[in-house]
C-alpha cells in the first residue's frame, strides 16, 4: 500500500501563537470585511486572523468589534444611498422596495367574505329526519 501525498491548498495558517493586539492593520482587515458582509468565523479568517483569534481579540479589546460594527454601518450606508439615489432618479422598483422596508407600505389588498345563514334546530331535525331510511321488519 502506498500513500501519497496531496497538496493542501491552504494558504497563511498560522502554525505558532501570536501576540494578539488591535493593530491598524488588523483592524482594517477586521472592517474590509464587515463590510463586505463576511460574519463570524468567515471574517476572522478574512481579517488573517483564526476564528478564536478574533473572539479573543473582541473579549480583550472592543475597539475590535466596534471595527466590526463600523465596516457594516459604512456598507448599509453605501448601498442605501444607492438605492435611494435611484429612487429618487425615477426607478419605479427601487421606490417601491424603500417604500415597503423603510415606510412599512404593503400592497393593499381587500378580502370580503359575507356568510350569514340562520341555523334553525327544527330545519336541521328535519332535514334528518328527511335523510333517515326507514327499515322494515320483514317476518
Amino acid at each position: 500500500m502506498h500513500l501519497v501525498a496531496t497538496p493542501t491548498t491552504f494558504r497563511s495558517i498560522p502554525v505558532v501563537a501570536r501576540e494578539l493586539r488591535a493593530t491598524p492593520e488588523a483592524l482594517e482587515g477586521i472592517y474590509d470585511a464587515a463590510r463586505l458582509g463576511l460574519k463570524g468565523d468567515s471574517l476572522a479568517l478574512a481579517a488573517g486572523m483564526l476564528p478564536s483569534e478574533y473572539r479573543r481579540l473582541c473579549q480583550m479589546d472592543p475597539i475590535a468589534e466596534l471595527a466590526e460594527q463600523k465596516g457594516r454601518a459604512d456598507a448599509e450606508l453605501a448601498v442605501s444611498r444607492t438605492v435611494y439615489s435611484a429612487a429618487e432618479g425615477g426607478d419605479a422598483k427601487a421606490a417601491l422596495s424603500v417604500l415597503q422596508h423603510q415606510y412599512g407600505w404593503t400592497a393593499r389588498s381587500e378580502v370580503s367574505v359575507d356568510v350569514y345563514q340562520k341555523i334553525s334546530i327544527v330545519a336541521a331535525l328535519e332535514a334528518a329526519q328527511a335523510r333517515v331510511i326507514q327499515v322494515e321488519d320483514v317476518a
